[in-house]
C-alpha cells in the first residue's frame, strides 16, 4: 500500500510517499481502508521531534491521526464492527499512521461514522472533537452558566469546543481576527475578541474555565481572568508532572517537566486555580457520544481544505502556516 513516512525529524523535513506492507490485523483490531485523513498540528510537531521524549516513536514512521473509512478485515475477539461499515477514529499513540490507503486501529478506538458526514468530513472529527471533550467535560467539568474562555476560535479545536461548550450550557469567549467573527457567531460565541487590536485581559473577569492552546505568556495571562478555583487547561503545555506520571515518561523526562511547568504552576496557586496539562488519548466511547452530538446537528465539522493524498505535504504546510479556519483534510480514497 501508499503510506507517507518520516524518516528523520526536523522542521524542515518532508513526509516521503512509500511503499509499504499492509498492517497485520490483531485479534482486537480492525483493518480500516482510509478514505480521509484528517491533519493536526500534533503531526507537524511529532515530525519535527518536538515530542520525542514523550513519544519515542521508532523510524520510519507512518503520520497520521484522523481517519474515517470502511471496516475492511476484523480480529477474532472484536464484536462491535462487521466487514463494510463506516467508521472513524483517532489512533492510540503508537498506533498511528492515518496518512496511508489502510490502518489496523483497536477496536475500542473506533466508532461508527457520523451518518449525515461525508467521509472528508468525518476525517475532520476525531481528534479535535476528543480534545475538546477531554478538556471541557473530563477535565474541567464545564456546566450550564459557568463561563468559559476558549483561544482560537477559529481553529480545529475551536470551532468543535465552542459548539461542545454551547451545548453544556456556557457562556462563550473566544480570540480571532475580526473576519472569522461571523462564522464563530453561528457556532455560538457570546464574546468575541480581535486578538490584532485588543487585549482579552483587559476584556474578561471572574472566568470559570479557559482553554489555553497558545504559549506560555498567554496562559499566565489566562490565569489572572480565572475567578479563584477556576481551572485552567491546557493543550499546548508545558506539561506537569501529574501527566509525566500518568504518561510513564522516564525518570529524567518527569524532572525535566516538572521544572518546565514549575513556573506556570506556582502562578495559579498564588491565583488559587487549577492548572491541568491536557494530552489528548484515543476513546472509541467518547467518540460514540460525539456522534450522537453531530447526528442531532448541536456539533458541525468545520472543514477548510480538503487535499488529494498525493498534496499530503502541501496540506501539513499549510496547517502549519496557521492560517486554517477549522480543519484540513486529505481525501485518500
Amino acid at each position: 500500500m501508499k503510506a507517507y513516512t518520516i524518516n528523520k525529524y526536523g522542521k524542515k523535513e518532508t513526509l516521503h510517499l512509500n511503499d509499504v506492507s499492509v498492517p497485520q490485523v490483531k485479534d482486537n483490531e480492525v483493518l480500516i481502508e482510509v478514505h480521509a485523513a484528517g491533519l493536526n498540528l500534533l503531526d507537524a510537531k511529532i515530525k519535527s521531534g518536538e515530542f520525542k521524549q514523550i513519544l519515542p516513536y521508532k523510524l520510519p514512521l507512518v503520520l497520521g491521526h484522523d481517519v474515517a473509512g470502511v471496516v475492511m478485515k476484523v480480529g477474532k475477539n472484536v464484536r462491535k464492527f462487521r466487514v463494510g461499515d463506516e467508521v472513524y477514529s483517532r489512533p492510540a499513540d503508537f498506533h498511528i499512521g492515518t496518512f496511508a490507503e489502510f490502518i489496523a486501529i483497536g477496536e475500542n478506538d473506533v466508532a461508527f461514522k457520523p451518518k449525515n458526514l461525508t467521509m472528508e468530513e468525518a476525517a475532520s472529527i476525531p481528534l479535535v472533537a476528543l480534545t475538546a471533550w477531554q478538556a471541557l467535560v473530563e477535565k474541567a467539568n464545564l456546566h450550564k452558566g459557568q463561563k468559559v474562555f476558549i483561544q482560537a476560535g477559529s481553529g480545529g479545536v475551536g470551532t468543535i469546543a465552542i459548539q461542545l461548550a454551547k451545548y453544556l450550557g456556557a457562556t462563550v469567549a473566544t480570540t480571532a481576527s475580526e473576519k472569522s467573527f461571523t462564522m464563530l457567531k453561528q457556532l455560538g460565541s457570546d464574546v468575541l475578541i480581535d486578538y490584532k487590536t485588543q487585549n482579552f485581559e483587559d476584556i474578561l473577569k471572574d472566568y470559570d474555565v479557559v482553554l489555553n492552546s497558545q504559549d506560555t505568556k498567554t496562559l499566565e495571562k489566562s490565569i489572572r481572568i480565572l475567578k479563584p478555583g477556576g481551572k485552567a487547561v491546557s493543550i499546548s503545555g508545558p506539561p506537569t508532572p501529574a501527566f509525566a506520571k500518568e504518561a510513564g515518561v522516564p525518570w529524567f523526562v518527569k524532572i525535566i517537566l516538572s521544572l518546565i511547568s514549575s513556573g506556570i504552576r506556582k502562578k495559579a496557586k498564588k491565583h488559587n486555580v487549577n492548572y491541568t496539562f491536557l494530552f489528548m488519548r484515543a476513546e472509541g466511547e467518547q467518540l460514540n457520544k460525539i456522534t450522537a452530538l453531530i447526528e442531532a446537528g448541536t456539533i458541525k465539522p468545520i472543514v477548510d481544505k480538503v487535499f488529494p493524498f498525493e498534496q499530503t505535504n502541501e496540506a501539513l504546510a499549510y496547517v502549519e502556516s496557521g492560517r486554517a479556519k477549522g480543519k484540513v483534510v486529505v481525501k485518500v480514497k
